[in-house]
């Protein structure tokens, strides 16, 4: 099948969740399949590209919540199908490899990709899905003895979480492949929590299991990421405070940002949770060490909250009302400080 004729499929898959056709969908992905490309070209150049539309389209306030969980939904739906079509039945013969999302992680798609397309290359796979709390996933690992885990984490907030489950892992003797936006476009907090590999994408992954697979059972022992700069415990403190932080800032935006007066029940409760996402990206920021991590998630909240018709610089209030309660914490200052830059070049209206 010609990329013309893969985009064709998309566009038509794209309709399909769109419109919560469920059957379509389904159609859709055997009829290209029947046409001639593969059950991994189907999931990785024709669905995954779907669902990363859905999450663009939602972000722009183009689609809503409901249809967005519900395209979601779709598309794990055609995944499932397509397992069952007879161009998927393959024989497992390379390995056997756990796959899960981290414990918290809830977007168990990009996981069920590679799981289909490690089934696909005739590994065995077991899946455990979303947010696997991480006692119950080294339980399963003592119990079926895997050649690998592969960890999936799409939510930077999840990154702590990660890597305790990255240490447990390997301290089970089992190495840890991973994978997810969360881990960055390059990788870097793969590297820097200790992980024995990091793959951007399903081929890529299937590709470090086969080619290296023994070189990750020699480092299953590798470093577990120690990071010497949460000695100074502003990690810990800003984490464990945050609901006094959210209370204090959301009580205090309203004298800083006076269009919140006029707030409905609901705006105000999706201010409140707004802030406390920046605070769980602050914190994890610090966790990391790295600004760019905190200074993304700024940016791509003030672009979310401007196609909702909120303006950036409600997001300048509550990250100074931040730094005047958090101002004898030196990293997190600095942290503060490059995100209000950032989101101040980014905002065409005097800032206040």
């Amino acid at each position: 099948m010609s990329s013309r004729d893969t985009g064709a499929a998309r566009d038509r898959l794209w309709e399909a969740v769109l419109d919560g056709d469920e059957y379509s969908a389904v159609s859709v992905v055997f009829e290209a399949v029947d046409a001639g490309i593969t059950p991994e070209d189907a999931l990785l150049e024709v669905v995954a590209p779907v669902q990363r539309k859905v999450g663009t389209e939602w972000a722009a306030n183009r689609i809503t919540v409901a249809q967005e969980h519900a395209a979601t939904a779709i598309n794990d739906r055609v995944i499932a199908a397509l397992s069952q079509h007879p161009a998927s039945r393959t024989h497992a013969a390379a390995g056997r490899v756990t796959v899960a999302c981290v414990d918290g992680e809830w977007h168990a798609l990009p996981a069920r990709l590679l799981a289909e397309v490690l089934r696909l290359r005739g590994w065995r796979v077991d899946f455990l899905g979303a947010q696997v709390p991480t006692p119950h996933l080294i339980a399963h690992l003592h119990q079926h003895a895997p050649d690998a885990v592969a960890l999936s984490c799409s939510i930077p907030t999840r990154l702590p979480a990660a890597h305790a489950a990255i240490t447990a892992c390997q301290s089970a003797g089992v190495s840890v492949l991973v994978g997810g936006a969360a881990f960055g476009p390059d990788g870097r907090y793969a590297r820097l929590l200790g992980a024995d590999a990091w793959a951007p994408d399903a081929r890529a992954a299937v590709q470090c299991l086969s080619d290296d697979l023994a070189r990750l059972r020699l480092t299953a022992t590798a470093s577990s990421g120690a990071l010497p700069h949460l000695e100074d415990q502003e990690y810990s403190m800003v984490s464990g405070t945050k609901a006094q932080l959210v209370k204090s800032t959301v009580a205090e935006l309203e004298n800083r940002f006076p269009a919140m007066r006029d707030y409905s029940v609901a705006q105000r409760e999706h201010t409140t949770e707004d802030i406390a996402h920046i605070i769980d990206f602050l914190a994890t920021a610090l966790y990391v060490d790295d600004d760019d991590l905190f200074t993304t998630f700024i940016v791509w909240t003030a672009e979310v909250l401007e196609a909702r018709g909120v303006p950036a610089t409600s997001l300048i209030h509550a990250l100074d009302l931040l730094s005047d309660q958090l101002r004898d914490f030196p990293r997190t200052q600095r942290l503060l400080t490059a995100a209000r830059t950032a989101l101040t070049a980014k905002t065409t209206s005097p800032i206040a």
